[in-house]
């Protein structure tokens, strides 16, 4: 009898789950969106709204056989999911794949993508008509949009604030170095160490001048802010505990074969697992294929075999544009960092929508 398995979100790695898992099982991926969006892409996507479609990418054409709801989850247990509509979805095998929501633009709110076209356009407008943008965070969304920005409008003066007293602390001094190298290059103007003594005037994406004060005493004036920092894990639909009981982060814990502890035929990847990691895409997928390995394992009737393993080193890939950047992989012998010309090949150039394309099937 074919087996039922249930997946729960349909970002990186639930679509990477379903997708491999296509032919295998009785495949059921439930995501509220029309598309999966390609959120690596949604910075570009504002500056450049002539390319901002290629960040969506419809459901419809992910799976051969299975078949996609378009529904959120209220509800998880071991049987299955409930959903808002009321539907119940029973589950012989369960992936919770939900992921994560961040400020936008990173990450965009509406469940429409022609909704989010519109709001990625209408933002752009606001963004094109100021000369001073204030970023809230020096994390990597942070300088990767002022990158975005600088290499559309270059006479824009972007301005970034972040407490942090160092610009992505825990990866090799030599990365930091032509990081801060590439911003100064830019122009890009970076007050680490401080945050802000109050919010700004005017919505985040919305143009209007002000003037905020440091925590430090210094004005700053602006035309258009937005926020880049603040990450929150999509579980709610856990509250209620009939599955598991979450972290005080709102993330699932998990064993080394991916499974959600005391469930042998309940999965969790990506961003929503404690997995002890930087949460990344790329390691959204990596858990996908674990989970689909244990996952095919146990349909022929084998214990799942397939463990994770964190890397001990952080990796990243940070586009400035295009062509800027800066990267760093694990390598046999410690940290690797990567050239601005390396970053702009694996990821700059095109933000892996020919990848996405080649896994949805679009040419």
């Amino acid at each position: 009898m074919t087996k039922r398995i249930v997946v729960v979100g349909g970002g990186y790695g639930g679509s990477a789950v379903a997708k491999a898992l296509d032919s295998e099982g009785d495949v059921v991926l439930v995501d509220p969106r029309d598309a999966f969006v390609n959120a690596a892409g949604s910075l570009r996507a504002l500056t450049r709204p002539e390319w901002a479609g290629n960040i969506f990418f419809p459901f419809n054409t992910l799976l051969a056989r299975g078949r996609v709801v378009r529904d959120r989850a209220v509800s998880a247990d071991p049987g299955g999911v409930t959903l808002a509509s009321g539907t119940r979805v029973e589950a012989d095998y369960l992936v919770l794949a939900t992921g994560s929501d961040y400020a936008y633009p990173a990450k965009p709110d509406a469940h429409s993508s022609q909704e989010a076209l519109e709001d990625l356009r209408l933002t752009h407008k606001e963004l094109a008509g100021t000369e001073d943008v204030l970023i809230l965070g020096a994390g990597p969304v942070g300088l990767e949009l002022a990158g975005e920005i600088k290499e559309v409008w270059p006479g824009k003066s972007v301005t970034i604030v972040d407490p942090a007293e160092e610009l992505l602390p825990g990866f090799q001094p030599e990365l930091r170095d032509d990081l801060r190298r590439q911003l100064d290059g830019l122009g890009v103007r970076l007050l680490l160490g401080t945050g802000l003594a109050g919010p700004p005037a005017t919505e985040a994406g919305q143009a209007g001048r002000f003037t905020v004060t440091t925590t430090h005493g210094e004005e700053i004036g602006a035309d258009i802010w937005f926020r880049a920092h603040g990450v929150r894990i999509n579980s709610d639909y856990l509250a209620d505990g009939r599955l598991t009981a979450r972290t005080p982060g709102g993330q699932v814990p998990v064993t080394e074969h991916l499974t959600v502890r005391g469930h042998a035929h309940v999965y969790a990847v990506g961003d929503i697992t404690d997995v002890a990691e930087t949460k990344m895409a790329g390691y959204a997928i990596t858990h996908a294929e674990i989970v689909a390995e244990n996952i095919l394992a146990q349909l022929r009737g084998e214990p799942p075999t397939a463990v994770y393993r964190p890397s001990s080193d952080p990796a990243i890939l940070l586009p400035l544009g295009t062509r800027g950047g800066v990267g760093q992989f694990p390598s046999p012998d410690g940290p690797s960092v990567l050239p601005a010309e390396t970053v702009s090949e694996y990821k700059g150039t095109d933000l892996f929508t020919g990848r996405f394309a080649e896994h949805f099937g679009i040419s």
